[in-house]
């Protein structure tokens, strides 16, 4: 007997649910391939550690751009790989999967996600919406007739939506999440520091100082990278205040958006979400201080989920047990 599998197939990580056994896989969304002979050599964790630091022969790629699929191919290898890892498929049959896209993808981008899916060997093959299994995995009973509200902030895609009777009844996605403010810190240090750093060390710096409000003068870190000036390496320290300012435009774009949302939410919704609050989940809901900056501009309550990295992963595994009623391509 095939088990179920729910996949919230991220920009940044892929995360597997087997019904029965909880989340079994948790990866970076990342393959390397030896461009002299087409073949993929590593996926995953291992394909991560060599972000920025192959040889010419080697690509690391990022199959997945913004919440969708950008080069097919790939990642339906990754895809076959991780579920060939995980052994789950029985003897003759094939599992369904429920897999979870942004609320912005276009039927044909639904397409491509769905046929991923299927080519690496599922049988029936589901599709739901990222903020509405985030908010079942974050733990809310998003199928009363009431208004709940969730930011997702991933890698890709920042989703908004307000779900009521478990439905969305309005949303909005916005390309600016987790990869943005990487590329906001590069371009911040580059221009303010002279200093060329790679994505890679941006998110360590965003995860280690970072803060999108009231930021701590005292912290700081010291960076290494090459000089922009003379090509050579050098290092110098950056403090929280200076991360925070180069992350404030974006973050402000995910404040206006929200408001956007809340501006063409039904009243009666819009009065839930004052008592219930604004529930923050994805990996860009673990940056310091994020509830309270949008707290702050939209005098709501927000809360940030109990595990925000895996409540898309969690929400599959609550939906699979219902898994008939959910729409099937």
């Amino acid at each position: 007997m095939a088990r179920d599998i729910g996949i919230d197939l991220g920009t940044a990580n892929v995360l597997i649910n087997v019904s029965g056994k909880g989340i079994v896989l948790n990866e970076p969304s990342v393959v390397a391939v030896n461009t002299s002979t087409n073949k993929v050599v590593a996926v995953g964790t291992e394909a991560y550690k060599m972000v920025g630091r192959t040889p010419g022969n080697i690509r690391v790629i990022r199959p997945l751009k913004n919440g969708v699929i950008a080069d097919f191919d790939i990642t339906e290898e990754m895809l076959s790989y991780f579920i060939e890892k995980l052994n789950v498929k029985g003897f003759m049959s094939k599992p369904n999967i429920l897999i979870c896209a942004p609320t912005g993808v276009t039927s044909i981008e639904q397409k491509a996600i769905i046929q991923a899916a299927e080519k690496s060997g599922g049988g029936k093959v589901y599709l739901d919406f990222e903020p509405k299994v985030a908010a079942v995995g974050a733990g809310l009973d998003i199928f009363k007739p009431q208004g709940n509200m969730v930011i997702d902030i991933g890698g890709g895609t920042t989703d908004i939506a307000v779900l009521s009777m478990g439905e969305i009844v309005t949303s909005q996605s916005l390309r600016y999440a987790g990869d943005s403010m990487n590329q906001a810190v590069v371009s911040y240090i580059k221009n303010k520091h002279n200093l060329l750093i790679g994505s890679r060390t941006a998110e360590d710096i965003k995860i280690e100082i970072g803060s999108a409000f009231e930021p701590d003068a005292d912290q700081t870190i010291t960076v290494r990278g090459r000089d922009v000036v003379d090509g050579l390496p050098k290092q110098t320290t950056v403090n929280a205040p200076e991360i925070q300012e180069a992350l404030h435009d974006g973050l402000m774009s995910i404040v206006a958006s929200t408001k956007e949302v809340l501006e063409t939410t039904p009243p009666e919704l819009s009065a839930d979400i004052i008592d219930r609050g604004i529930m923050l989940t994805g990996g860009g809901a673990l940056l310091k201080n994020i509830d309270k900056l949008i707290s702050y501009h939209l005098q709501v309550p927000v809360l940030t989920a109990d595990h925000p990295l895996e409540a898309v992963a969690l929400g599959t595994g609550t939906l699979l047990k219902n898994i008939e009623k959910h729409q099937r391509y």
